[in-house]
């Protein structure tokens, strides 16, 4: 990305290489290439340098909207300090009933907002509830033909369960929004293997 400069003041960005004018002097593409940094900064024209020091996952954080600013002839691409998202659901009270904000479907303790958690949960149902698909026609096989199920697949159903169970109990745990990104934050460890607080569910083998 580049922005040019007149007078101090950052007056257009390219996100690719573009012709352009200035002060009445017709610029082409291929100056973007060719020209030395110099001759390029000479004209007004700089590449725009990243500054990701506040940007943050936006999974887990709100970022402000990115500014451009010209100084020491250097323009600088940044964000405002980000807020974390909730962690906690925001629940409708009863000064929301008072002042009529109340929906007419909803009563005083219900969720508002969800926070990170409540969302968090619902994902991982959803991938227990993927993984047990696998093996569901086990079941329905028994249900209907009373074919046994084998001992691994049940093994296999129940530590899904089981992983699921400890999984949620460390979501639920979570004292705020930065312990919540830690369990899911992967590291490698001097053996190379990568893995994150949260652990993983288990998956049938192949």
């Amino acid at each position: 990305m580049y922005a040019l400069v007149e007078n101090g003041q950052i007056t257009k960005t390219f996100t690719y290489p573009k012709g352009f004018t200035l002060n009445g002097n017709q610029y082409p593409t291929k100056i973007f290439e060719i020209w030395t940094t110099a001759e390029k900064n000479a004209i007004g024209l700089y590449e725009i340098v990243t500054d990701s020091t506040n940007y943050k996952d936006p999974k887990w954080y709100i970022n402000t909207n990115e500014s451009l600013s010209f100084a020491n002839n250097t323009v600088t691409r940044s964000w405002g300090i980000a807020t974390a998202k909730a962690h906690a659901d925001t629940l409708w009270t009863q000064q929301d009933s008072d002042d009529g904000d109340l929906p007419s479907d909803k009563s005083v303790g219900d969720v508002k907002v969800e926070g990170l958690k409540t969302q968090l949960i619902r994902e991982l149902k959803q991938q227990v509830a993927n993984e047990l698909a696998k093996t569901d026609w086990y079941i329905t096989r028994k249900t209907e033909k009373t074919t046994a199920v084998p001992s691994s697949i049940s093994t296999h159903r129940d530590a899904v369960r089981t992983k699921q169970a400890s999984m949620e109990t460390a979501i639920t745990n979570a004292s705020d929004t930065p312990a919540l990104e830690t369990l899911y934050t992967y590291t490698e460890d001097d053996d190379g293997n990568v893995t994150r607080p949260l652990g993983e569910l288990p998956t049938l083998e192949d």
